[in-house]
């Protein structure tokens, strides 16, 4: 695996590149100059490539003893590991003195380069990216860190960057360049040395706690018959059949407008972040009223946080007629929840400690299924079918073209789509290849993500691209 560092002066974008890169928000951001000082590693996934991306802190003059001086240290060390640099600069201000002068630093560092223009949306950014041809770097890539633009560049131009390290696919195709996909094999970003942390989410008085306390096998959390006593998220280490497991209990959360209380506000608050910081989530409802508005709105909320969802039905004691009640609400969830279409649903009982097994066996499952990644080779074979089988629409005479597709990463399974005129690709379609893709590689209950790259084949020499 080849390992990229981002150089840059301080607040020009490399820990907001660096989040994009690895999907998750690891490096802290914000607009004050110097608030990376460390170097910060993580493994990064562009298309089809995942390798590993170091943050560092932006580059300062300044002695060698001195706090600028050391951070530059951890920076030059950053260089030396480095097989190739992402070399940043801020276009929506131009280039500074000091860009200029560590440009200087990296040129002599004699590794592949590639010129970053970050900031560059709107007319100001375009038009700032240009000076980086001053710097005799190379091309610029424009991007956007913050908003995801330009990311098909940027991978173009690191598989030109590092063609052996990168082994970009032959051309072939049908009067033009596309890519042929080995037989490489489906992967996962599963990581079970790690705990699997489990949000319990509901609303109040589903039986959070209580159910939390017998998978405890102890009375931990305040329990009772008056809805909202859980205020503070509660994470709690256990281990659950050998597997080490971070659960965190909230508070009960009712509908926006019923909530006043500046403490419930606060609890809501707190809830939500554990949702998001989860990587699966329990939607707990009471099986005697499921189904009610704010369960559906917890749900929605899971699917838009990209976690994977289990849903518990506790109090099952309490229900008659089990068999047909159960097959009544799993309809239900297919039909109240396309979006996260197969979750699984577990009947179960705090109180009893029945279900609870199933409920964690879905847990651990649903945690491979949201991990899971898919060979680019299966998936566009996948997709060749389905084009064949219903070809997109065509916009003003002249039919969409999709020519590829990958998938960008795990943790929910993320997809990229390349081809022409793809904007107008309509939701409809777009649902048809969410439902083919969960249905071919087997994804239940987990969120699945397409964006759309219209832009030139990156597999093309850079030779093509320029004619």
């Amino acid at each position: 695996m080849f390992t990229v560092a981002i150089i840059g002066r301080p607040n020009v974008g490399k820990s907001t590149l660096f989040n994009r890169l690895v999907g998750k928000k690891l490096a802290l951001v914000d607009d004050t100059p110097g608030v990376t000082r460390d170097r910060r590693e993580g493994l990064a996934n562009l298309g089809d490539l995942t390798f590993k991306i170091i943050d560092t802190a932006g580059l300062e003059e300044g002695d060698s003893a001195s706090l600028p001086g050391r951070m530059r240290a951890q920076t030059e060390m950053a260089i030396e590991l480095a097989d190739a640099i992402f070399f940043i600069f801020d276009s929506r201000v131009g280039l500074t003195p000091d860009d200029r002068f560590f440009a200087n630093l990296v040129r002599r560092a004699n590794k592949p380069l590639i010129l970053i223009a970050n900031k560059a949306e709107g007319r100001v950014g375009g038009a700032g990216a240009i000076e980086g041809y001053d710097l005799g770097l190379g091309d610029p890539v424009p991007l956007s860190a913050e908003h995801g633009d330009g990311f098909a560049e940027l991978y173009a131009a690191l598989r030109e960057a590092l063609p052996e390290a990168t082994e970009a696919p032959a051309e072939a195709g049908e009067g033009e360049a596309r890519p042929q996909f080995g037989e490489d094999e489906d992967g996962s970003e599963l990581d079970i040395t790690k705990p699997l942390r489990i949000a319990i989410l509901g609303r109040p008085n589903a039986g959070k706690s209580t159910l939390l306390n017998r998978i405890l096998g102890q009375d931990r959390l305040l329990t009772g018959p008056e809805p909202g006593l859980t205020r503070d998220t509660i994470g709690i280490d256990l281990e659950w059949r050998g597997r080490k497991v971070k659960m965190f209990d909230t508070a009960g959360l009712r509908r926006r407008a019923k909530v006043e209380d500046k403490l419930e506000k606060l609890a809501n608050a707190d809830a939500l972040r554990a949702a998001k910081f989860a990587e699966v989530v329990v939607l707990l409802l009471d099986a005697t009223i499921p189904f009610e508005k704010q369960d559906l709105t917890l749900a929605d909320l899971v699917e838009r946080e990209g976690r994977a969802l289990v849903i518990g039905l506790n109090k099952w004691d309490l229900i008659e007629a089990r068999g047909s009640k159960l097959s009544e609400l799993r309809e239900a969830a297919e039909r109240l929840l396309p979006q996260v279409k197969g979750a699984p649903v577990v009947p179960l009982s705090g109180e009893t400690g029945d279900g609870i097994d199933k409920l964690m066996e879905a847990v651990f499952r649903a945690h491979v299924v949201w991990n899971k990644r898919i060979a680019t080779a299966k998936l566009n074979r996948w997709l060749a079918g389905a084009l064949e089988q219903s070809p997109p629409p065509a916009v003003s005479g002249r039919r969409i073209k999709i020519r590829y597709m990958t998938q960008l990463r795990a943790r929910p399974p993320y997809f990229i789509l390349f081809g022409n005129q793809l904007d107008a690709l309509p939701a409809s379609y777009e649902r048809f290849l969410v439902n083919g893709l969960r249905k071919a590689f087997d994804l239940p209950g987990v969120p699945i993500r397409i964006s759309k790259k219209t832009t030139d084949n990156p597999y093309k020499d850079r030779a093509t691209r320029q004619r």
